[in-house]
């Protein structure tokens, strides 16, 4: 991750990263510590997988506190009520129209860090994202593919 690099957020996007960033400090560094002093106790470290299992999870641990800190430390919580519907920006839900398969899909435009395909958020980082970011209704958009050019018809635009 860039540092410094601003982390767009919703509200409860914010909270989320809070809460998982308070159980990673306290309820995920005991249950590795604990892994760590039951692993000591098997003796020879130069052959105790357990212990190197322990001490790497506990590294991985470190590395995500650190990132969810800096992501917290430089987060731009998106104020709802500041956003409107004539243009697409981050914290809306855009229905488009495919235009090729006419077909309709909506997209709800998040910060990389609330992205979930399952739920149809997007990051306003991605392809999709980038390319309806500041559009308007009616609009047509060309988004850049791995198979070629996809043109989106942006049928509404909420919040």
């Amino acid at each position: 991750m860039e540092e410094n690099k601003e982390v767009i957020l919703t509200q409860e996007g914010f909270e989320n990263l809070e809460k998982q960033l308070e159980y990673l400090k306290t309820e995920k560094r005991a249950e590795i510590s604990e892994r760590i002093k039951i692993a000591l106790g098997f003796g020879d470290l130069s052959e105790n997988s357990e212990y190197d299992e322990a001490k790497n999870a506990q590294a991985e641990n470190e590395n995500l506190i650190n990132e969810l800190e800096n992501k917290i430390r430089y987060a731009k919580i998106i104020d709802e009520s500041e956003i409107d519907t004539k243009t697409v920006q981050v914290g809306n839900t855009v229905k488009l129209l495919d235009i090729e398969f006419d077909e309709e899909i909506a997209y709800t435009i998040v910060g990389s860090t609330e992205v979930d395909l399952t739920q149809n958020r997007i990051s306003n980082e991605s392809p999709i994202g980038k390319a309806l970011l500041g559009a308007k209704k009616n609009q047509v958009v060309d988004v850049e593919a791995p198979a070629g050019i996809v043109q989106y018809k942006i049928l509404s635009i909420t919040k």
